[in-house]
């Protein structure tokens, strides 16, 4: 083999080496590396469609599957019926099932009206994005799923659809 070629080579598979880590970073960042979540994120409050509030404070102890979404988004949309399904499955251990809407009241109360969930729906709007961000949702896409054991401790988190099996293996952990 001509040096050049060798060269070439070697160089070609630094470059794969190097994409290959940035991708094994972004996916152990948003998969597996710790988010900091404070007392801050605990104390924050929501209004329900129905009325009311939704407080995050009186989630803690309670395993908590956090889910954010949009009506405007088929992901979130499809993973509904499993989400439902998982709260329904889990009530009995004390599993708390919210989705927090990331837009205004009107379309949420729009949608739960033609397909109501049994789990608890909070209006975060526009804000929500910094709060997914601050979960470990670099780029603030929906769906982002984030789960909570009883301590409060961030354990599993997904920024696209999740489906049942998954969900349910995540809270069977807990």
């Amino acid at each position: 083999m001509s040096p050049a070629r060798r060269q070439l080579l070697v160089l070609g598979a630094a470059g794969v080496a190097a994409g290959l880590a940035g991708a094994g970073w972004a996916w152990w960042r948003l998969a597996l590396a710790p988010a900091q979540v404070d007392e801050g994120f605990w104390s924050r409050r929501f209004e329900r469609p129905e009325g009311g509030e939704l407080a995050l404070a009186a989630l803690r102890g309670k395993p908590l599957v956090l889910n954010f979404w949009a009506t405007w988004c088929p992901p979130c949309l499809q993973e509904m019926p499993d989400l439902d399904r998982l709260q329904a499955t889990h009530a009995a251990r004390g599993l708390q099932v919210v989705g927090l809407a990331l837009e205004e009241a009107a379309p949420v109360r729009q949608f739960l009206a033609k397909r109501p969930v049994g789990f608890a729906i909070g209006l975060a709007g526009t804000a929500g994005v910094a709060l997914t961000r601050q979960l470990g949702n670099d780029k603030g896409g929906l769906p982002f799923t984030a789960v909570f054991d009883r301590s409060g401790e961030l354990r599993h988190r997904k920024l696209g659809q999740s489906h049942f099996a998954e969900l349910d293996g995540w809270v069977r952990e807990l």
